[in-house]
């Protein structure tokens, strides 16, 4: 997506015919399965199902350009060895959204290097501060690392512990561990104070990360294309698609020579 564009859902000339609209959002929906670095502009125009216009169109095309030119790109899996380190980035896009103010959260999970689970996805509610809005993205991540968690065990797998969760915001990260700022904070809702207590556990632990390294920033906000691909980079890798297996582009069909038996 543009980087200084806005959809507004009250914007431009509504389609006459919406149903090529949906299909191609819906579509670019299933495609997020394995392209994590399309989650957030296909998260943002889906929201403009029910009255789709020429802007949001646009946007999909957009889309859909950047789509054909990284037909190549896709999840890479690599062997770990155990025990493996299970790791979460998180972040949000506070008042990000010009029609409701509410935030955008979220959160990379990885498996040593793999990228095993992603979300991209609006908060249900107003948040106050750029901190509640973050604190917010944390305790998600930290639910499913929680659960994900809970699955390796079940699978066999070894984890270390405590579970990293990356954040870029300081006060985020201070109200994790610190109970001073209770106070300060009595306007986050209680069922978010979620992390302190896996954090007292000492079943996770959150590590501050500079937001020029942050690559959960993806899903929150339209980037520019520099950062776009730096960022894309660490989700996506470019080699050859895996669901062709070995065939061959040129591949020419085996010849048959008609045999004729002569009967004497």
């Amino acid at each position: 997506m543009s980087a200084k564009s806005d959809l507004h859902a009250t914007d431009d000339v509504v389609l006459e015919n919406p149903t090529t609209f949906r299909e191609l959002v819906g579509s670019l929906q299933y495609l997020t399965i394995t392209r994590p670095d399309i989650a957030f502009a296909v998260n943002t125009i889906s929201q403009f199902m029910s009255q789709p216009r020429v802007s949001h169109l646009v946007a999909v095309k957009r889309i859909l350009r950047y789509v054909k030119g990284t037909l190549a790109h896709g999840l890479l899996f690599t062997p770990q060895r155990q025990p493996v380190a299970l790791s979460a980035y998180s972040d949000a896009d506070w008042a990000g959204c010009p029609i409701t103010r509410r935030s955008t959260s979220g959160y990379l999970v990885y498996l040593g290097s793999n990228l095993i689970s992603w979300c991209s996805k609006k908060q249900p509610t107003i948040a106050r501060s750029s901190a509640e809005s973050e604190y917010r993205s944390l305790a998600h991540a930290s639910a499913e690392t929680t659960w994900l968690g809970y699955l390796l065990y079940e699978l066999g797998a070894r984890i270390q512990f405590p579970i990293l969760l990356h954040c870029d915001n300081l006060s985020a990260t201070y109200m994790a561990s610190n109970p001073v700022f209770h106070a300060r904070t009595k306007h986050i809702e209680l069922d978010y104070h979620y992390v302190r207590e896996k954090v007292a556990r000492g079943s996770h632990r959150v590590c501050f990360i500079p937001s020029k390294d942050q690559p959960a920033d993806l899903l929150t906000k339209p980037l520019h294309k520099s950062r776009h691909l730096l960022f894309s980079g660490k989700l996506v890798r470019s080699g050859p698609p895996s669901l062709r297996g070995a065939v061959k582009e040129n591949q020419s069909p085996p010849s048959i020579t008609p045999r004729i038996s002569s009967i004497d």
